[in-house]
């Protein structure tokens, strides 16, 4: 299988959420779960490929830092393209969603492996699958495609998992994708 791993947001353009507290960024924290989901899937025997881009941009905000994310998954000929992300929102909000294109697709299978992973291994609220059509990851890609908000990086409670219990976010994304790949 050959998968796609997209760690969100870059240091250059965006870093993406910060937890005010700790100033942790989601840049960081995608890019090190994403190495550790790559290094777990080619010990799995996946051919894997990584890019870490700004992507959560909207159709009405698309611009040339997401279409290389897009175009080398696409043309790779990736079975699957995970994209590793952090959610905020008030501070209080906590918890972990996979998003997806179709909820009742081969992405929403995906998804649904990967929370289940997710939420089995680190106990985190399960907020659940969320259909997101719009976001260009999962609208322009070819191939089964997901968002994993790990979890909240603006919770300091969900941000501490998020600092302490990276391989763990790592090795489940890892074992959602091969449940899933056994799924079909």
């Amino acid at each position: 299988m050959k998968v796609y791993i997209n760690p969100g947001h870059d240091q250059k353009y965006d870093s993406g959420a910060v937890n005010p507290s700790s100033e942790l960024r989601e840049c960081d924290v995608a890019a090190g779960i994403g190495a550790k989901v790559m290094k777990y899937l080619v010990t799995a025997g996946c051919d894997c490929r990584l890019l870490q881009s700004d992507n959560l941009y909207y159709d009405s905000d698309y611009d040339d830092r997401t279409v290389p994310v897009c175009e080398d998954a696409n043309s790779w000929g990736a079975d699957v393209f995970v994209s590793i992300h952090c959610n905020a929102c008030n501070g209080s909000a906590h918890g972990t969603e996979v998003e997806c294109y179709d909820s009742d697709g081969e992405g929403g299978t995906l998804a649904q492996c990967i929370q289940n992973q997710i939420i089995g291994a680190l106990g985190t609220v399960d907020r659940g699958v969320k259909e997101m059509p719009g976001l260009i990851v999962l609208k322009h890609t070819e191939m089964p495609a997901v968002l994993v908000e790990t979890a909240f990086i603006d919770n300091d409670a969900d941000a501490a998992l998020l600092e302490n219990k990276a391989d763990e976010f790592a090795r489940a994304i890892a074992r959602g994708v091969t449940d899933y790949e056994c799924s079909l």
